[in-house]
């Protein structure tokens, strides 16, 4: 008997290396049925908005370069106009971006086809996008309908998912049909109602959903007395589901610098006003007690004015005291600055000089002289 891979076991668990193997093998399958079934769709989608453009450029090209007053002449040339071939090529230059590549190679793939329906098809069939997209190249599927062959969308084609959600693949020839419900919806045919929600009206082929009251996850009806389990910040009192006061609980769920607010179904938590350490609400009157440099008066915390305290805080020669909320700064008088930690004069110019207010007014500089 042959050896197993070092780690292999006989029954049990695979061995490391094949579960790797494994893992990578699947996640590589995936990936390219997703890039698969994103080329299937685009290819629709390319499709479709060529069907859009040649639409549009019928609307442009419809009475192009007439309107000269001769009714009888026009219209004589315009019914050649209107099939031209002429007209085809300037419809089908403006198909296309020029910097999108699927939509130009789809028109350079597949004009013969379109060229044939001008000519041959547009009256029997003047629908293009059916004609083209769904029964020709074969890259979409009727609405309601898809996959390969088009067929029904869960809930059938003419209601996928009965209206309550979208059809994975629907009008195209990718997707499997399966439903993505609503919000409100749930289940394999989006009939069933989501937690939060509950049936206002349903039958066989038809349901609608309606949103309990906030208070409860899942209901019967549209009160509080309907739900069958409260939510989150929800309790059941009675027959009811009541909010929660996560704020009367002796130990508040908010740090010491904030205060607790309630709100239906939950709580937050906001600042204490600066002058508070410990508050119970907002303002300066709600709080425990005052952080320094403030001091509780009127039940209020206050401003500690320490410049006007009997003990001088400034102690510098030529400082002054300024207050500040909370605190206070001290400051070199006005004609002083700060130097090495001490308030000195400031000094304008090289030197002090003499001013007009320290001369006497009748001494005439000559007199001054005289007298030095």
């Amino acid at each position: 008997m042959g050896r197993l891979p070092s780690g292999e076991a006989r029954g049990g668990a695979p061995p490391r290396w094949l579960s790797g193997a494994l893992g990578a093998f699947l996640f590589l399958a995936l990936a390219a049925a997703g890039e698969k079934e994103h080329r299937v769709r685009q290819a629709c989608d390319t499709c479709r908005g060529i069907t859009e453009r040649f639409s549009q450029g019928l609307t442009d090209t419809a009475k192009k370069n007439f309107g000269g007053g001769n009714t009888a002449w026009e219209e004589k040339t315009l019914s050649k106009y209107e099939s031209s071939e002429i007209r085809l090529v300037e419809i089908i230059e403006n198909l296309c971006d020029s910097s999108n590549f699927e939509c130009n190679n789809m028109v350079e793939e597949h004009e013969e086809h379109i060229e044939t329906w001008w000519f041959k098809w547009k009256k029997k069939s003047p629908d293009l996008f059916k004609w083209l997209c769904i029964e020709t190249i074969e890259v979409c599927c009727p609405a309601g309908t898809h996959g390969p062959d088009c067929v029904a969308c869960r809930g059938g084609s003419e209601r996928p998912c009965h209206g309550n959600g979208n059809c994975a693949g629907d009008g195209t020839r990718g997707g499997d049909g399966s439903c993505r419900c609503k919000r409100e919806y749930q289940g394999e045919f989006c009939l069933d109602c989501s937690d939060g929600y509950y049936n206002s009206h349903r039958n066989d082929t038809h349901s609608v959903c309606t949103a309990c009251h906030d208070s409860c996850k899942t209901c019967s009806g549209a009160t509080n007395t309907d739900c069958k389990e409260c939510k989150e910040g929800w309790t059941r009192n009675e027959d009811a589901c009541v909010d929660v006061d996560e704020c009367a609980v002796e130990e508040s769920p908010c740090s010491t610098d904030q205060f607790c607010l309630n709100t239906e179904g939950s709580f937050s938590c906001k600042a204490c006003d600066r002058s508070c350490l410990g508050c119970t609400g907002e303002g300066t009157s709600k709080c425990k007690n005052c952080v320094p440099g403030y001091e509780m008066k009127d039940e209020n915390c206050t401003d500690v004015d320490e410049c006007t305290s009997s003990e001088k805080v400034c102690v510098r020669e030529n400082e002054d005291c300024v207050n500040t909320a909370g605190g206070y700064k001290c400051v070199c008088s006005e004609g002083f600055q700060d130097e090495d930690g001490s308030c000195v004069a400031t000094v304008k110019g090289d030197a002090l000089l003499l001013t007009e207010e320290e001369t006497p007014a009748n001494v005439s500089s000559s007199d001054a002289h005289e007298e030095l």
